[in-house]
């Protein structure tokens, strides 16, 4: 879980597939919570969770595969639902993935967040496929239910 681990700005960068330039800029403008352990800056998960949160941000390098990459939000009746409360993200990297491969677990998760199951709530799936090196990174956001449903989900795929 991304809730209790820091990162550095490079690491929040290669996450993000943006410049270190730019999550410095973020930073300083203030979009991005950072502390300063000695001269470098650390961004806890909780902080990287907030900032995607609030900007939407998608995560992945934009230069692979664009085509193929896939950001879905959906909104439920968040009222009376936990989710308003928790929410959690995570990052999963998938190592040695063939395309087809990655096309099946990217439409079923894909068909999972397109359910809008109300205890889903308000949630993101960003799939980044890299053909290149083989490596599928998927970024969830959401409740704990929705989390625990994609997990368990990816977990099956990759077992098959």
């Amino acid at each position: 879980m991304m809730e209790d681990k820091f990162y550095t700005i490079d690491q929040v960068a290669e996450m993000l597939g943006m410049h270190h330039k730019t999550i410095r800029k973020f930073i300083t403008e203030g979009k991005l919570g950072a502390s300063k352990v000695g001269k470098q800056w650390r961004i806890s998960g909780h902080d990287l969770s907030i900032f995607m949160e609030k900007n939407n941000v998608k995560i992945g390098n934009e230069k692979i595969n664009k085509e193929l990459n896939v950001d879905y939000s959906t909104t439920g009746n968040e009222e009376d639902t936990i989710s308003n409360r928790v929410n959690v993200s995570t990052v999963v990297d998938i190592k040695e993935t063939e395309k087809d491969e990655y096309i099946r677990i990217s439409n079923t998760l894909i068909a999972i967040a397109n359910c809008k199951d109300p205890e889903i709530g308000k949630s993101t799936v960003s799939i980044k496929y890299d053909e290149k090196h083989k490596r599928l990174r998927i970024i969830l956001w959401g409740s704990v239910k929705f989390i625990e449903n994609m997990l368990s989900t990816i977990s099956m795929l990759v077992e098959q």
